[in-house]
């Protein structure tokens, strides 16, 4: 991990994935937080200091990449690694597409994320 631990929000409706993923990723060294849906995130302090997201794709609500759409409109470019229950090619390929940094199929490996943190610039 670089000198200077990059923080990254999970996005997810899944408290499982909430509570499990911040610690993968902490391993990793970052610094995490966990939010519930699109909205909670959007009316955090994270907004600010969030270098990588993690966001799932389908949630109630704003979906994750109508947050990733929101985030740009609003000038924001966070690297984005999207993780999905739904294995769909054609979305993955439209993600990476529209600039995501990686597009995981649950369940992934560890390796699986620490690669997309790598890619996304989050990771050594």
């Amino acid at each position: 991990m670089k000198s200077r631990s990059t923080h990254v929000s999970v996005v997810d409706d899944d408290e499982s994935v909430r509570e499990a993923l911040p610690d993968l990723l902490r391993s990793f060294g970052a610094t995490v937080e966990a939010f519930a849906s699109a909205d909670e995130f959007l009316n955090s302090n994270a907004l600010e200091i969030t270098q990588c997201m993690v966001l799932d794709i389908a949630m109630p609500g704003m979906t994750g990449p109508e947050l990733r759409h929101e985030l740009v409109r609003r000038g924001r470019q966070i690297p984005t690694i999207f993780i999905t229950a739904i294995k769909d090619d054609d979305v993955r390929t439209r993600l990476m597409r529209d600039g995501a940094v990686e597009c995981l199929f649950k369940p992934f490996t560890d390796e699986d994320l620490h690669q997309a943190l790598r890619l996304a610039g989050a990771a050594d």
